[in-house]
């Protein structure tokens, strides 16, 4: 079955326009709860958000409609998506629900779900949900409804959960570290975690008014990190998106280092403290040079399709613990039940203390091959997948390429396009054939 609301992640879209509007949100909550108390007498579900002024609006919607339904409601406030799924897993509720649009301007907004142990929740679970709303809603009466609460020290306890995840025996004293929370979720605790662990912290984007989430700052506009590291003389950047759970990070020198990268030093710096990686999963868009890099290193290597859900399936299908993602979506399974950017990049601060080696030293033996996107627009009807030119000249560029890039083509999920991606180790190389391949596609 195709789901109608639910996509890779939860539901968003722009507030106003369904389905982020009050009366839907109250429903879906509704039926959520309905669906909790199939198995559970007495669910209670925690609620976070990012930092967009539709918050307030869309929290007390779920607020009733969980109450509604006779669910207990813990409000937590402004807080990281990762950080709700472990104050899930932590204070044994029932689900754990996020208000954010992540990465997207502050006019869209979105929910998506944890289960009770902080992952999550599989297809079958979100089809239960869209078919319970449909139903007619069925109200407890008074004696029976839900009641609401906060808990009023989450971001402490979430402060100190990302702490315990770098070493004990290491610190971050000496070090100046620029962090660029986004205007977002974890503006009032990145900073405080570089800092307790004894770094010196210069923040940016870290003022949020409801309307400036993701806007010129964090993850998906690192300029803003560059240039402050550049400006404070720090010798680290951080930066993560409007609900922490993606990170970018730059060096003394302003270079920008993406998730292909530190996904890989992530990995190099357990191998180098003897620790067993059996293996890594990337994404078809994950630069081969990590691939190349891991193989060298004994590590596999496996693609899975673009989107963290996808990778966070290989991993538990295959046992592994380390995946990622280019955008700064990194798992590390031991550490967290879900990508967490803040862990993350105490990940790599502690490979880089641990060795007392820069970034850019770690991956020395890391150069990323040249990918070359372009997008064609398809014509209505035009069968793509079943073109017979589009077939010989992606058969004859790969052959061509071997061991030393590759090509990937694939649709746009949000727009009429062929995506042709080819990667080489010379970008001459890879921008002339990726043009041979997508002249194939033009009418």
């Amino acid at each position: 079955m195709t789901r109608k609301y639910f996509g890779t992640d939860g539901i968003r879209g722009t507030v106003g326009q369904a389905p982020i509007t009050p009366d839907f949100v109250l429903r879906l909550a509704h039926a959520v709860g309905r669906v909790l108390k199939r198995t559970e007498a007495h669910p209670t579900v925690l609620i976070g958000k990012d930092t967009r002024i539709s918050g307030y609006m869309l929290e007390s919607a779920l607020e009733s409609g969980f109450n509604s339904a006779g669910v207990n409601v813990v409000l937590l406030g402004p807080l990281p998506t990762p950080g709700v799924a472990y104050l899930t897993r932590a204070q044994r509720a029932s689900l754990g629900v996020v208000i954010s649009a992540s990465h997207n301007p502050f006019a869209d907004n979105g929910i998506k779900f944890f289960s009770a142990q902080g992952t999550k929740l599989s297809d079958a679970w979100e089809l239960a949900v869209e078919a319970a709303l449909d139903d007619e809603p069925v109200w407890v009466d008074s004696a029976n409804l839900g009641k609401t609460k906060r808990l009023d020290d989450a971001a402490g306890r979430y402060i100190e959960f990302c702490k315990s995840t770098f070493s004990n025996d290491l610190t971050l004293k000496g070090l100046k570290i620029v962090v660029d929370a986004a205007n977002g979720a974890a503006y009032h605790i990145a900073p405080k975690v570089f800092h307790e662990l004894g770094a010196e912290v210069v923040s940016i984007g870290c003022s949020p008014d409801g309307l400036n989430i993701n806007q010129g700052v964090g993850a998906t506009h690192p300029e803003a990190l560059v240039q402050a590291v550049k400006t404070h003389q720090a010798d680290f950047g951080v930066a993560l998106d409007g609900d922490a759970d993606r990170l970018q990070m730059v060096d003394a020198q302003g270079r920008l280092f993406n998730g292909d990268e530190l996904l890989y030093l992530m990995a190099d710096d357990r191998l180098g403290n003897d620790e067993v990686v059996p293996g890594v999963v990337g994404t078809l868009m994950t630069n081969m040079a990590v691939e190349v890099a891991l193989k060298k290193r004994g590590v596999e290597f496996v693609r899975a399709k673009v989107g963290d859900r996808y990778v966070l399936e290989q991993l538990e299908q295959r046992g592994w613990l380390l995946g990622g993602e280019g955008s700064g979506h990194l798992l590390a399974l031991d550490k967290h039940t879900t990508g967490d950017g803040l862990i993350s990049a105490l990940q790599v601060l502690q490979a880089c203390v641990r060795s007392e080696r820069t970034m850019s030293e770690l991956l020395s033996q890391v150069a990323l091959f040249p990918q070359v996107l372009i997008n064609v627009r398809l014509q209505a009807g035009q069968d793509w997948q079943n073109n017979p030119k589009l077939q010989a000249a992606t058969k004859e560029v790969q052959a061509q390429l071997g061991q030393t890039g590759r090509v990937l083509i694939r649709a746009s999920g949000t727009e009429p396009l062929v995506r042709v991606m080819v990667e080489a180790q010379d970008e001459q190389v890879a921008r002339e054939l990726a043009e041979k391949i997508a002249e194939t596609l033009k009418p």
